[in-house]
């Protein structure tokens, strides 16, 4: 499949900026749920009289259930068609979201949140599969910077929603919200997702087991998958724990401040489809080391006691995280001699196990030692990243 897209016409400018957009809009109404409901976490601690390092494991429990389907994805690929697959996850997806709205135990939020997690991993999944497989060598690129930059939307106003819709109306209307925008996903990728090629018996999608511990043997693979695990382990490890940073002394925010606070994800919107540019013109490892070295910077900022810098630093390891995501999604998809279901498949699936390991990992020593201890950890896993991402090519 990739010898064939390498081969064929490159696509007009007009059909990469339509996809572009079309992909970006799948994104963001595919995972708004995944990260609006860490901008709800006082709110939602003090409603369910927990404690903050046990509803920050249940909001991110969802990638519980995006670790074990992305797996499945990997697995049962050949037999999904790509584009039905997506929109029936997306309509699905409404369901856990809207029951979320009326749920009153934790232990119900918690299963809520892994079923939403199966549903957007398998879209996500599946997204990504369709673009490697559809999109010519030149254009993988750009596509996956569309869809890291509907991630990234979905971050900033998925949070921005949550916490303006709970604080004007109630909590519960705001998962009935995200609700009705997942049929909205679903409607469009029905509509204007184009037909996927039926896959070929020589892919080996859904290959199995085999073709999975092909992949561990990778040496260059297995160091991308630990970019992926470390990637989401700092991110929800920093958005998780800093919305009860920002809402204790000395800062006091309340919920609606803590919804405006996420604009710090607008300049990412702007710098994450740049990285398309940056790995053509620089390369993989170039590009993934510089945003790695910017998520750094952002740490160190996070950790003082003012809430100006505080903001800088989220909004550095935002673009940070985004860019070097989509560097590592877009070599993925630039990899030859693997198949890009099975592939894309446990990549996702390591990247979402580090969301959930960062969330129990870091509430511990967020409860039991403080912030900075926790930035401590997290910038020693960004230098690791860094470490790991010197063995990328060109």
């Amino acid at each position: 499949m990739a010898a064939e897209l390498e081969d064929a016409p490159p696509e007009t400018r007009m059909t990469v900026l339509r996809r572009s957009a079309i992909i970006a809009t799948v994104a963001f109404l595919t995972l708004i749920d995944l990260f609006g409901s860490q901008a709800l976490l006082p709110t939602l601690t003090e409603a369910y009289g927990v404690s903050s390092a046990a509803m920050g494991v249940a909001v991110n429990a969802s990638t519980i259930g995006m670790a074990a389907a992305s797996l499945l994805v990997a697995l049962f690929s050949r037999r999904i068609n790509r584009k039905r697959g997506i929109w029936i996850c997306l309509a699905c997806l409404s369901v856990p979201t809207a029951l979320l709205g009326v749920t009153e135990d934790l232990t119900t939020f918690t299963l809520l949140r892994i079923a939403q997690g199966v549903f957007m991993s398998t879209a996500f999944a599946l997204t990504l599969t369709y673009l490697s497989e559809e999109c010519h060598i030149s254009a993988i690129g750009g596509a996956m910077a569309a869809y890291i930059t509907g991630n990234v939307a979905s971050n900033l106003l998925g949070r921005m929603l949550a916490s303006g819709v709970a604080d004007n109306i109630g909590l519960s209307e705001s998962f009935f919200t995200f609700s009705a925008l997942n049929l909205a996903g679903a409607i469009i990728a029905y509509r204007f997702i184009g037909a996927a090629s039926p896959p070929r018996e020589d892919q080996g999608g859904g290959a199995g087991i085999g073709t999975m511990l092909a992949l561990a043997r990778d040496r260059a693979l297995r160091g991308i998958f630990a970019i992926g695990f470390i990637v989401l382990f700092v991110f929800v490890a920093v958005f998780t724990y800093v919305n009860f940073v920002i809402s204790a002394p000395p800062f006091e925010l309340p919920q609606i401040a803590i919804g405006f606070v996420y604009l710090v994800f607008a300049p990412s919107i702007l710098t994450t489809p740049l990285a398309a540019v940056a790995f053509r013109r620089y390369g993989a490892r170039r590009s993934f080391l510089a945003s790695m070295a910017v998520t750094l910077v952002g740490l160190g900022l996070v950790a003082t006691p003012m809430l100006i810098t505080v903001l800088a630093g989220l909004t550095l390891i935002g673009a940070g995280l985004f860019f070097g995501q989509s560097i590592a999604t877009a070599y993925i998809g630039r990899m030859p001699g693997h198949d890009h279901a099975v592939t894309n498949g446990v990549y996702l699936a390591f990247y979402y196990v580090g969301g959930i390991v960062g969330a129990f990992v870091v509430g511990q020593i967020f409860e039991a030692v403080g912030w900075t201890a926790a930035i401590a950890l997290l910038a020693v896993l960004i230098l690791i990243a860094a470490w790991l991402g010197r063995a990328m090519e060109r």
